[in-house]
């Protein structure tokens, strides 16, 4: 039988007597505290407050549309009933505000975190992204890292003047690292913030010690876990590489609705009135287990990891030096003109300089990092109409 724990009696009664839902926790953002790059553009009115503008400028990039055909874990299986990151953002936004609105935080500015925080993700998952951050090591001595480059699409690609805390909450998202408690960090100003995004670019290391400076940016971090945890468990179940009985119950349930249901309401039980996120022992070693077997079980499969190394990888290698030739020979007809120098190029906010004057390796990272799937494997064939390298799907009827 499913397991679905619920909430104490005592903090139901607080939450009723605080007027759940009605009035902001001490502990939430206060948006009269917003700082943005330009702080004379985006002046927030009764209708566009400044978080909703943050929201309203995350769902209108141009890139928000690729969610819709980027890996969220399973590459190379056509079956829409598995997750793309459009589904995986949207999860993460619904896991957070849920907690968040329970602590009576800010779910705007929650919002855009949330939404925003992939949105800078390579094609294939993360091993799209380990590949790409290799090219670019070994071309121009810098990292990528897909939550840092999430920050370059909506503050240097498209310069959007998004606010200072929904970047910081975006940059540090880092969904790979479970912690049992979340404290925000301050962060009064861009200067500070740039200083530790340049530092991530020349160590990946440095990613891993970003602290959202909210609350609500703490909420986005654990709820990015959550929201992946039992779901890529029903999605491997669905691509047939392994069974819903496979999986240990650690206490915490097993099942996709457990995990989600049993962490929100521990989450909740833990942090409530207080100024950090947290949960309690026995609930984070079982996260941190269920973790583990997901790796062991589904992240780490051989075939998987195998048709990464015989495709994906020679493909984007190629296409990086095609790519990076063509621009800086000045080749116009080539796609990194046309189909991203150009299409980035219509955006009619202000730049500070021009956006052919990036460096050409950031360039062609920008480029491929935007790119979907589908359109990569297109793309190589354009560019490649003789290679015998191809991208072996799996089919519904495989």
């Amino acid at each position: 039988m499913p397991y679905y724990e619920s909430l104490s009696e005592n903090i139901v009664k607080k939450m009723k007597a605080d007027g759940y839902g009605a009035r902001l926790s001490p502990f939430a953002f206060n948006e009269e505290n917003i700082v943005r790059r330009n702080m004379e553009r985006d002046i927030p009115n009764a209708i566009r407050t400044a978080c909703i503008r943050d929201v309203d400028k995350i769902i209108h990039c141009p890139y928000y549309c690729r969610y819709a055909d980027k890996t969220q874990v399973f590459s190379f299986y056509k079956n829409d009933d598995i997750s793309r990151r459009s589904l995986h953002v949207q999860l993460v936004s619904r896991t957070a505000r849920t907690i968040g609105k329970a602590l009576g935080l800010n779910l705007d500015l929650i919002e855009a975190m949330a939404l925003g925080h992939d949105i800078g993700h390579t094609p294939f998952g993360h091993a799209g992204e380990k590949i790409l951050d290799e090219l670019y090591f070994s071309h121009a001595g810098k990292h990528f890292s897909h939550n840092i480059h999430s920050v370059r699409v909506l503050d240097g690609i498209f310069p959007y003047n998004i606010s200072l805390q929904t970047l910081s909450g975006i940059a540090s998202h880092d969904g790979e690292l479970e912690l049992a408690e979340y404290r925000p960090q301050e962060l009064n100003s861009f200067e500070e913030f740039d200083k530790q995004i340049a530092l991530c670019y020349e160590d990946k290391a440095n990613v891993r010690k970003l602290v959202p400076s909210t609350l609500e940016g703490c909420v986005v971090r654990i709820s990015d876990i959550i929201a992946y945890l039992g779901k890529d468990r029903q999605d491997a179940e669905r691509a047939k590489i392994i069974s819903a009985d496979s999986f240990e119950n650690a206490g915490i349930g097993s099942i996709n609705a457990e995990l989600m249901n049993n962490l929100v309401v521990n989450i909740i039980e833990n942090s409530y009135g207080k100024p950090y996120i947290k949960m309690d022992e026995e609930h984070f070693e079982a996260l941190s287990n269920a973790k583990k077997e997901n790796y062991s079980l589904i992240y780490l499969d051989n075939k998987v990891q195998e048709e990464i190394n015989r495709s994906i990888k020679p493909m984007m290698a190629e296409m990086y030096e095609k790519l990076l030739s063509n621009l800086l020979s000045g080749n116009k007809n080539s796609p990194i003109f046309t189909h991203h120098i150009d299409y980035v190029n219509k955006s009619y906010y202000k730049r500070e300089k021009l956006y052919l004057e990036t460096e050409p390796n950031q360039i062609v990272v920008d480029y491929i990092a935007s790119m979907t799937d589908d359109y990569f494997v297109d793309l190589y064939a354009n560019l490649f109409p003789d290679s015998n390298l191809e991208v072996k799907y799996k089919g519904y009827f495989d």
